[in-house]
Protein backbone atom coordinates (compact mmCIF):
# COMPACT_ATOMS: atom_id res chain seq x y z
CA UNK A 1 0.00 0.00 0.00
CA UNK A 2 1.30 3.58 0.42
CA UNK A 3 -0.45 7.09 -0.28
CA UNK A 4 -3.20 7.20 -2.99
CA UNK A 5 -2.93 10.60 -5.61
CA UNK A 6 -4.97 13.42 -5.22
CA UNK A 7 -5.82 12.24 -1.77
CA UNK A 8 -5.20 16.21 -0.40
CA UNK A 9 -9.08 16.60 -1.71
CA UNK A 10 -11.85 15.03 0.24
CA UNK A 11 -12.90 13.41 -2.82
CA UNK A 12 -10.55 10.92 -4.79
CA UNK A 13 -10.24 13.72 -8.02
CA UNK A 14 -12.74 16.62 -8.61
CA UNK A 15 -16.42 16.20 -7.59
CA UNK A 16 -17.03 15.59 -11.20
CA UNK A 17 -14.54 12.83 -11.78
CA UNK A 18 -15.46 11.61 -8.34
CA UNK A 19 -19.27 11.34 -9.90
CA UNK A 20 -18.05 9.97 -12.96
CA UNK A 21 -16.48 6.89 -11.19
CA UNK A 22 -19.49 6.39 -9.61
CA UNK A 23 -21.40 5.87 -12.88
CA UNK A 24 -19.41 3.23 -13.53
CA UNK A 25 -21.57 -0.35 -12.89
CA UNK A 26 -21.45 -2.88 -10.81
CA UNK A 27 -23.71 -5.83 -9.78
CA UNK A 28 -24.72 -7.21 -6.77
CA UNK A 29 -23.86 -10.28 -5.07
CA UNK A 30 -25.87 -11.16 -1.53
CA UNK A 31 -24.31 -9.06 1.42
CA UNK A 32 -23.64 -5.88 -0.58
CA UNK A 33 -20.37 -7.49 -1.99
CA UNK A 34 -19.98 -4.99 -5.24
CA UNK A 35 -18.54 -7.65 -8.42
CA UNK A 36 -17.52 -6.30 -11.36
CA UNK A 37 -19.77 -6.78 -14.79
CA UNK A 38 -17.70 -9.54 -16.87
CA UNK A 39 -16.09 -8.19 -20.25
CA UNK A 40 -17.50 -4.79 -19.56
CA UNK A 41 -16.05 -2.41 -22.04
CA UNK A 42 -16.87 0.58 -19.65
CA UNK A 43 -15.06 -0.72 -16.78
CA UNK A 44 -11.53 1.34 -16.73
CA UNK A 45 -8.64 1.16 -14.06
CA UNK A 46 -9.96 4.01 -12.16
CA UNK A 47 -11.97 1.01 -10.95
CA UNK A 48 -16.11 0.34 -10.37
CA UNK A 49 -17.20 2.82 -7.62
CA UNK A 50 -21.09 2.97 -8.78
CA UNK A 51 -23.53 -0.08 -7.09
CA UNK A 52 -26.80 -0.43 -8.94
CA UNK A 53 -30.03 -0.14 -6.86
CA UNK A 54 -31.70 -2.31 -8.47
CA UNK A 55 -34.58 -0.23 -9.84
CA UNK A 56 -33.50 0.70 -13.42
CA UNK A 57 -35.59 3.75 -13.33
CA UNK A 58 -33.51 5.32 -10.09
CA UNK A 59 -29.91 4.08 -11.44
CA UNK A 60 -31.18 6.36 -14.86
CA UNK A 61 -32.11 9.50 -12.74
CA UNK A 62 -28.66 8.76 -10.69
CA UNK A 63 -27.16 9.08 -14.53
CA UNK A 64 -29.10 12.16 -15.09
CA UNK A 65 -27.98 14.04 -12.02
CA UNK A 66 -24.12 13.24 -13.04
CA UNK A 67 -24.92 15.08 -16.43
CA UNK A 68 -26.04 18.38 -14.54
CA UNK A 69 -22.90 18.19 -12.69
CA UNK A 70 -21.14 17.70 -15.53
CA UNK A 71 -22.40 21.05 -16.95
CA UNK A 72 -21.62 22.25 -13.31
CA UNK A 73 -25.81 22.33 -11.85
CA UNK A 74 -24.62 21.02 -8.79
CA UNK A 75 -28.40 22.26 -7.38
CA UNK A 76 -30.01 20.47 -10.13
CA UNK A 77 -28.53 16.98 -9.60
CA UNK A 78 -28.99 17.40 -5.68
CA UNK A 79 -32.57 17.68 -6.61
CA UNK A 80 -32.83 14.73 -9.38
CA UNK A 81 -30.89 12.79 -6.75
CA UNK A 82 -33.32 13.44 -3.98
CA UNK A 83 -36.27 12.65 -6.16
CA UNK A 84 -34.08 9.37 -7.21
CA UNK A 85 -33.48 8.19 -3.68
CA UNK A 86 -36.96 8.54 -2.81
CA UNK A 87 -37.59 5.65 -5.84
CA UNK A 88 -34.74 3.89 -3.99
CA UNK A 89 -34.46 4.50 -0.65
CA UNK A 90 -31.03 2.07 -0.08
CA UNK A 91 -29.87 3.25 -2.92
CA UNK A 92 -25.86 3.54 -1.12
CA UNK A 93 -24.35 5.07 -4.04
CA UNK A 94 -27.07 7.86 -4.28
CA UNK A 95 -26.63 9.08 -1.50
CA UNK A 96 -23.01 9.29 -1.16
CA UNK A 97 -23.31 11.42 -4.20
CA UNK A 98 -25.85 13.55 -2.67
CA UNK A 99 -23.56 14.22 0.42
CA UNK A 100 -20.46 14.88 -1.60
CA UNK A 101 -22.53 17.58 -3.66
CA UNK A 102 -24.69 19.29 -0.62
CA UNK A 103 -20.79 18.99 1.14
CA UNK A 104 -19.73 20.76 -2.46
CA UNK A 105 -22.64 23.33 -1.69
CA UNK A 106 -21.77 24.34 1.68
CA UNK A 107 -24.84 22.48 2.92
CA UNK A 108 -22.71 20.70 6.04
CA UNK A 109 -25.72 19.75 7.47
CA UNK A 110 -27.52 17.84 4.39
CA UNK A 111 -24.06 16.70 3.57
CA UNK A 112 -23.92 14.48 6.84
CA UNK A 113 -27.70 13.45 6.87
CA UNK A 114 -27.06 12.15 3.26
CA UNK A 115 -23.58 10.43 4.44
CA UNK A 116 -25.04 8.95 7.32
CA UNK A 117 -27.84 7.10 5.02
CA UNK A 118 -24.62 6.28 2.79
CA UNK A 119 -23.40 4.53 5.19
CA UNK A 120 -26.80 2.83 7.09
CA UNK A 121 -27.52 1.78 3.26
CA UNK A 122 -23.93 -0.10 3.51
CA UNK A 123 -22.56 -1.29 6.30
CA UNK A 124 -19.24 -2.30 4.24
CA UNK A 125 -18.57 1.31 3.48
CA UNK A 126 -17.32 0.73 0.21
CA UNK A 127 -17.66 4.29 -0.69
CA UNK A 128 -16.17 5.64 2.28
CA UNK A 129 -19.41 7.41 4.28
CA UNK A 130 -17.63 7.09 7.85
CA UNK A 131 -14.79 9.15 6.74
CA UNK A 132 -16.60 11.75 4.99
CA UNK A 133 -18.38 11.52 8.18
CA UNK A 134 -15.03 12.28 10.57
CA UNK A 135 -14.13 14.67 8.18
CA UNK A 136 -17.00 16.83 8.20
CA UNK A 137 -17.06 16.04 12.45
CA UNK A 138 -20.04 14.54 12.46
CA UNK A 139 -19.90 10.78 14.41
CA UNK A 140 -16.65 9.03 15.23
CA UNK A 141 -13.18 11.42 15.07
CA UNK A 142 -10.92 8.30 13.85
CA UNK A 143 -13.04 5.62 11.83
CA UNK A 144 -11.53 2.18 11.20
CA UNK A 145 -11.26 2.17 7.42
CA UNK A 146 -13.37 -1.04 6.11
CA UNK A 147 -11.30 -4.02 4.53
CA UNK A 148 -13.99 -3.39 1.44
CA UNK A 149 -13.59 0.28 1.25
CA UNK A 150 -9.43 -0.58 1.68
CA UNK A 151 -9.71 -2.60 -1.31
CA UNK A 152 -11.35 -0.61 -3.68
CA UNK A 153 -9.40 2.19 -2.83
CA UNK A 154 -6.30 0.69 -4.42
CA UNK A 155 -8.01 -1.87 -6.81
CA UNK A 156 -8.61 1.44 -8.31
CA UNK A 157 -5.17 3.16 -8.54
CA UNK A 158 -3.31 -0.20 -9.24
CA UNK A 159 -1.89 0.31 -12.90
CA UNK A 160 -1.02 3.97 -12.47
CA UNK A 161 0.11 3.38 -8.35
CA UNK A 162 3.96 3.54 -9.06
CA UNK A 163 3.99 6.32 -12.11
CA UNK A 164 1.59 8.76 -9.00
CA UNK A 165 4.08 8.23 -6.62
CA UNK A 166 7.27 8.38 -7.89
CA UNK A 167 6.74 10.91 -10.50
CA UNK A 168 4.26 13.20 -8.80
CA UNK A 169 4.35 13.02 -5.09
CA UNK A 170 8.40 12.41 -4.50
CA UNK A 171 7.62 9.32 -3.03
CA UNK A 172 10.72 7.88 -1.33
CA UNK A 173 9.87 6.10 1.48
CA UNK A 174 11.11 2.56 0.80
CA UNK A 175 14.42 4.46 0.25
CA UNK A 176 14.23 6.08 3.72
CA UNK A 177 13.63 2.94 5.75
CA UNK A 178 16.78 0.97 3.44
CA UNK A 179 18.80 3.77 5.16
CA UNK A 180 17.84 3.45 8.84
CA UNK A 181 17.89 -0.33 8.63
CA UNK A 182 21.36 0.15 7.73
CA UNK A 183 22.52 2.55 9.73
CA UNK A 184 21.27 0.80 12.88
CA UNK A 185 22.59 -2.65 11.37
CA UNK A 186 26.04 -0.61 10.53
CA UNK A 187 26.50 1.08 14.12
CA UNK A 188 25.57 -2.92 15.86
CA UNK A 189 28.42 -3.95 13.20
CA UNK A 190 25.80 -6.22 11.40
CA UNK A 191 26.04 -6.41 7.42
CA UNK A 192 22.96 -5.59 5.59
CA UNK A 193 21.28 -8.76 4.68
CA UNK A 194 18.16 -10.97 5.99
CA UNK A 195 17.12 -14.64 5.58
CA UNK A 196 13.55 -13.88 5.36
CA UNK A 197 11.85 -9.96 5.18
CA UNK A 198 8.25 -9.94 5.31
CA UNK A 199 6.57 -6.74 3.45
CA UNK A 200 3.61 -5.60 5.28
CA UNK A 201 0.74 -3.82 2.94
CA UNK A 202 3.16 -4.54 -0.09
CA UNK A 203 1.40 -2.77 -2.68
CA UNK A 204 2.95 -3.28 -6.25
CA UNK A 205 6.10 -3.56 -4.65
CA UNK A 206 8.04 -0.65 -4.55
CA UNK A 207 9.41 -1.20 -0.99
CA UNK A 208 9.81 -4.78 -1.91
CA UNK A 209 12.25 -3.83 -4.91
CA UNK A 210 14.74 -1.77 -2.87
CA UNK A 211 14.60 -4.61 -0.02
CA UNK A 212 15.29 -7.33 -2.88
CA UNK A 213 18.83 -7.85 -2.71
CA UNK A 214 19.51 -7.62 0.91
CA UNK A 215 17.00 -10.66 1.46
CA UNK A 216 17.33 -14.35 1.09
CA UNK A 217 13.57 -14.48 0.92
CA UNK A 218 10.54 -11.97 0.47
CA UNK A 219 7.19 -12.23 1.54
CA UNK A 220 4.54 -9.76 0.61
CA UNK A 221 1.31 -9.26 2.19
CA UNK A 222 -1.33 -7.01 0.54
CA UNK A 223 -5.01 -6.82 0.77
CA UNK A 224 -5.75 -5.34 -2.93
CA UNK A 225 -5.82 -8.61 -5.48
CA UNK A 226 -4.66 -5.38 -7.98
CA UNK A 227 -1.64 -4.36 -6.01
CA UNK A 228 -0.63 -7.89 -5.61
CA UNK A 229 -0.64 -8.54 -9.46
CA UNK A 230 1.29 -5.99 -10.11
CA UNK A 231 3.97 -6.66 -7.31
CA UNK A 232 3.95 -10.39 -9.08
CA UNK A 233 4.77 -8.53 -12.16
CA UNK A 234 7.95 -6.98 -10.71
CA UNK A 235 9.26 -10.78 -10.13
CA UNK A 236 10.96 -9.43 -6.60
CA UNK A 237 8.69 -11.47 -4.15
CA UNK A 238 9.31 -15.47 -3.40
CA UNK A 239 5.79 -15.27 -2.06
CA UNK A 240 2.75 -13.20 -2.03
CA UNK A 241 -0.08 -13.27 0.23
CA UNK A 242 -3.53 -11.53 -0.81
CA UNK A 243 -4.98 -10.90 2.78
CA UNK A 244 -5.86 -8.46 5.74
CA UNK A 245 -2.54 -7.99 7.75
CA UNK A 246 -3.78 -8.34 11.05
CA UNK A 247 -5.57 -11.82 9.65
CA UNK A 248 -2.10 -12.76 7.68
CA UNK A 249 -0.15 -12.44 10.72
CA UNK A 250 -2.21 -14.46 13.08
CA UNK A 251 -2.21 -17.39 10.33
CA UNK A 252 1.74 -17.11 9.99
CA UNK A 253 1.78 -16.83 13.92
CA UNK A 254 0.10 -19.80 14.45
CA UNK A 255 1.79 -21.94 11.32
CA UNK A 256 -1.14 -22.06 9.45
CA UNK A 257 1.07 -21.81 6.05
CA UNK A 258 3.55 -24.37 5.16
CA UNK A 259 6.30 -21.37 4.42
CA UNK A 260 7.84 -18.94 6.46
CA UNK A 261 7.15 -18.63 9.78
CA UNK A 262 9.86 -16.52 12.10
CA UNK A 263 11.06 -13.15 9.99
CA UNK A 264 13.92 -11.57 10.32
CA UNK A 265 12.59 -7.90 8.87
CA UNK A 266 9.59 -6.79 8.68
CA UNK A 267 8.62 -3.42 6.98
CA UNK A 268 5.43 -1.56 6.74
CA UNK A 269 6.48 1.55 3.81
CA UNK A 270 3.51 4.04 4.35
CA UNK A 271 0.94 1.26 5.19
CA UNK A 272 -0.04 2.83 8.06
CA UNK A 273 -1.77 5.49 6.76
CA UNK A 274 -4.94 3.87 6.13
CA UNK A 275 -4.74 1.92 10.25
CA UNK A 276 -6.06 4.24 12.63
CA UNK A 277 -4.87 1.63 15.53
CA UNK A 278 -1.75 0.35 15.07
CA UNK A 279 -1.80 -1.66 17.81
CA UNK A 280 -2.79 -5.42 16.50
CA UNK A 281 -0.59 -5.27 13.65
CA UNK A 282 2.28 -4.50 16.45
CA UNK A 283 1.32 -7.34 18.41
CA UNK A 284 0.83 -9.65 15.49
CA UNK A 285 4.62 -8.42 14.28
CA UNK A 286 5.45 -9.30 17.36
CA UNK A 287 4.51 -12.78 16.87
CA UNK A 288 6.43 -13.84 13.86
CA UNK A 289 9.49 -11.73 14.29
CA UNK A 290 12.81 -13.66 15.29
CA UNK A 291 14.40 -12.83 18.56
CA UNK A 292 17.19 -10.42 17.54
CA UNK A 293 15.09 -8.66 14.46
CA UNK A 294 13.79 -5.91 13.28
CA UNK A 295 10.67 -4.06 12.45
CA UNK A 296 10.89 -0.78 10.21
CA UNK A 297 7.89 1.26 9.21
CA UNK A 298 7.00 5.27 8.62
CA UNK A 299 4.11 7.05 9.48
CA UNK A 300 2.89 10.32 9.09
CA UNK A 301 2.47 12.39 12.19
CA UNK A 302 1.31 15.08 14.06
CA UNK A 303 1.89 17.63 16.86
CA UNK A 304 0.03 16.11 19.64
CA UNK A 305 -0.61 12.64 21.02
CA UNK A 306 -2.73 9.59 19.67
CA UNK A 307 -4.28 9.19 16.28
CA UNK A 308 -5.91 12.11 13.75
CA UNK A 309 -7.65 11.93 11.06
CA UNK A 310 -6.61 14.03 8.49
CA UNK A 311 -8.69 16.14 5.58
CA UNK A 312 -6.54 13.93 2.99
CA UNK A 313 -8.42 11.25 4.66
CA UNK A 314 -5.13 9.46 6.35
CA UNK A 315 -4.12 8.71 9.69
CA UNK A 316 -1.27 10.78 11.11
CA UNK A 317 0.24 9.02 14.54
CA UNK A 318 1.93 11.45 17.33
CA UNK A 319 5.17 10.64 17.98
CA UNK A 320 3.93 9.47 21.73
CA UNK A 321 1.44 7.32 20.85
CA UNK A 322 3.65 5.45 18.21
CA UNK A 323 6.40 5.00 21.28
CA UNK A 324 3.69 3.85 23.82
CA UNK A 325 2.22 1.21 20.72
CA UNK A 326 5.62 -0.22 20.37
CA UNK A 327 6.25 -0.74 24.47
CA UNK A 328 3.15 -2.16 25.11
CA UNK A 329 3.86 -4.99 22.57
CA UNK A 330 7.20 -5.74 23.75
CA UNK A 331 9.44 -3.38 21.15
CA UNK A 332 12.30 -1.00 21.84
CA UNK A 333 12.68 1.85 19.54
CA UNK A 334 16.28 1.89 18.44
CA UNK A 335 16.02 4.70 15.67
CA UNK A 336 13.19 7.34 15.43
CA UNK A 337 13.91 9.93 12.84
CA UNK A 338 11.12 13.28 11.17
CA UNK A 339 11.74 13.22 7.78
CA UNK A 340 9.48 13.57 5.19
CA UNK A 341 8.60 10.41 3.05
CA UNK A 342 6.87 12.41 0.22
CA UNK A 343 5.41 15.85 -0.80
CA UNK A 344 1.41 17.12 -0.95
CA UNK A 345 0.81 19.76 -3.45
CA UNK A 346 4.74 20.09 -3.39
CA UNK A 347 5.66 20.23 0.54
CA UNK A 348 6.67 17.92 2.83
CA UNK A 349 4.46 15.72 4.74
CA UNK A 350 5.19 15.54 7.91
CA UNK A 351 6.88 11.76 8.41
CA UNK A 352 8.45 9.32 10.82
CA UNK A 353 11.05 6.84 10.63
CA UNK A 354 11.08 3.86 12.54
CA UNK A 355 13.68 0.91 13.40
CA UNK A 356 12.07 -1.20 16.72
CA UNK A 357 13.38 -4.49 18.08
CA UNK A 358 12.23 -6.72 20.35
CA UNK A 359 13.21 -5.50 23.99
CA UNK A 360 14.38 -9.31 24.82
CA UNK A 361 17.27 -8.65 21.87
CA UNK A 362 20.62 -7.30 22.48
CA UNK A 363 19.91 -3.86 22.43
CA UNK A 364 21.35 -1.90 19.42
CA UNK A 365 22.10 1.81 19.61
CA UNK A 366 19.48 3.65 19.92
CA UNK A 367 19.01 6.69 17.66
CA UNK A 368 15.60 8.88 18.30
Amino acid sequence: MGVIPEAAKPYPESIIRLLAMLSQSVVMDSGLAPRAPRNDPGMTDTGPLFVSSGDLIADRRYKWALDHVAQGDLAGAADILAQTIELAPSFATAWFALGAIRDQLGDHDGAVAAFEKAREADPDDYHGARLQLARLHAGEATPAMTQTYVRRLFDQYAARYDTALTERLAYRGPALLRDAVDLVLREAGRPLHFGVILDLGCGTGLAGAVFRPFAGRLVGIDLSPAMAAQAEAKGVYDRLVTADLVEALAKEAAGDTKYDATYDLAIAADVFVYVNDLAPIVAGVTRVLARDGLFAFTVETHAGDGVKLLPTLRYAHGEAYVRRVLAEAGFAIVHLAKSPVRTERGAPVDSLVVVAQPSTATSLAARS
